[in-house]
């Protein structure tokens, strides 16, 4: 399986404006700029679709993960922080908040760390990853 995206940029770094457009379409010459990635400008910005991808890719795998324990995840609600310092993506810290009848802490535990670290996008991260995982 293979999936695409691109990207268009026009003009400088700081006062150009760009758009992305996702293979599905679900993101269609979504625009992007340095005021929506520096500062508070509308539009996205590549370290919030790192963090839109992340947070979905270790739901998903969580959930795979819970299922295969015999447990059915009522509610998995992950926010991903991608941070950026100095030029680089130095860090990806998962919040989770999890409803999953019979399961317990422990193995709650174990699943979530085993998602964090082979989800896919985790896997393709180079950079720390971090996680905080509550269960209801």
């Amino acid at each position: 399986m293979k999936r695409n995206a691109s990207a268009n940029w026009q003009g400088t770094g700081k006062d150009g404006k760009g758009t992305v457009t996702t293979q599905s379409t679900v993101l269609n010459s979504t625009p992007y700029s340095y005021k929506s990635r520096f500062e508070d400008g509308n539009g996205t910005n590549p370290e919030e679709l790192i963090a839109a991808a992340h947070a979905g890719c270790f739901t998903m795998k969580l959930s795979f993960l819970i299922s295969g324990a015999g447990f059915t995840p009522e509610n998995l609600d992950t926010k991903a922080t991608v941070t950026l310092e100095n030029g680089a993506v130095t860090g990806s810290h998962l919040e989770l908040k999890a409803t999953v009848p019979g399961l317990d802490q422990a193995k709650f535990a174990e699943l979530a760390e085993e998602a964090r670290t082979n989800c896919p996008i985790s896997k393709l991260l180079n950079t720390e990853i971090t996680l905080d995982a509550t269960l209801a």
